[in-house]
């Protein structure tokens, strides 16, 4: 009989890449987190860790094993559900996070929606970056977040997650009231060729995105300055530093001099939802997709 408590454990191991890590999102500690896969191993007559350099891996045993345990807990959720079946209507907690932009735009008018429809759902929303998204949503700390689509994402393929496309948020360049360009409604990127820039530190995603779509364009951008928050980039264009990207879904300080423009060939980058494997037919959660879905036409408009 395979303990349930030690295969999450396994599982652990594997979403985070080392012992420690995976200790320390459980609140076990190493040793304690290490005797518990040892456990599960004598229980199933495997190896599920053997050495690589100074850490350990996945045995070809563990990564089958983890599979199953994949299927299990998507089961487990369906399980859930099964339950409660003859309780159709949202209630309970509902846990979301979601990308800074995403916020104010998406998951708070989703939270007001929902508390007026459905008196006995309680929803709880937290900001979230992209990777902490998934960690939560690994250990059930968040029912569903909004991620944007990057090369470091697990794949869409992945069995823990059920990934879906919710949005395109077109990047506009924004630049100060009275510049030169300001008075054009769409613009070419390769206009802004020759400008400084601000852009976002080199390990933001919408960094990738950026350069990217600049070089789609037939150039690099020179990078300036750089800023982790929108608005902050606003500010910067609003005193003549240079111009940016910034996506149409970020809420920026009313009245600043700054004009947003529509770019030729369309920089977007993709938004999506994600919530565990099984868990998106929970009344809950259905009820928050839905909403999520009748905010996108009005968010980057």
């Amino acid at each position: 009989m395979i303990d349930l408590r030690r295969l999450h454990v396994l599982r652990a191991v594997a979403h985070y890449g080392t012992v420690t890590a995976a200790a320390r999102a459980l609140h076990f500690t190493p040793s304690a987190a290490s005797q518990q896969i040892r456990q599960l191993a004598r229980d199933l007559g495997v190896d599920l860790l053997e050495p690589q350099g100074r850490g350990v891996r996945l045995t070809p045993a563990a990564e089958s094993l983890l599979a199953h345990a994949d299927a299990i807990q998507a089961r487990w959720e369906q399980a859930e559900l099964d339950l409660r079946a003859d309780r159709t209507e949202p209630a309970g907690p509902l846990r979301a996070g979601g990308l800074p932009v995403s916020v104010p735009v998406l998951l708070a008018p989703m939270a007001v929606r929902l508390r007026e429809r459905y008196r006995r759902l309680t929803v709880s929303i937290q900001e979230t970056d992209i990777p902490e998204s998934f960690d939560l949503l690994f250990e059930g700390k968040l029912d569903l977040a909004v991620v944007e689509a990057t090369p470091h994402n697990p794949p869409m393929s992945d069995p823990r997650y059920d990934q879906q496309p919710l949005l395109d948020d077109p990047f506009d360049l924004v630049v100060p009231a009275d510049h030169p360009l300001a008075a054009r409604d769409h613009v070419s990127l390769a206009d802004a060729a020759h400008e400084e820039w601000i852009a976002p530190f080199a390990d933001s995603p919408c960094r990738t995105h950026i350069v990217s779509a600049c070089g789609g364009a037939g150039f690099t951008p020179s990078v300036v300055h750089h800023a982790r928050d929108w608005n902050v980039t606003a500010h910067l264009v609003a005193h003549r530093l240079g111009v940016a990207l910034i996506p149409r879904l970020a809420r920026l300080t009313p009245d600043l001099p700054i004009t947003r423009l529509h770019c030729e060939g369309n920089p977007h980058r993709k938004l999506l939802t994600c919530t565990r494997a099984g868990a998106g037919e929970r009344p809950a959660v259905a009820a928050a997709m839905e909403e999520l879905r009748a905010l996108v036409g009005t968010a980057v408009a």
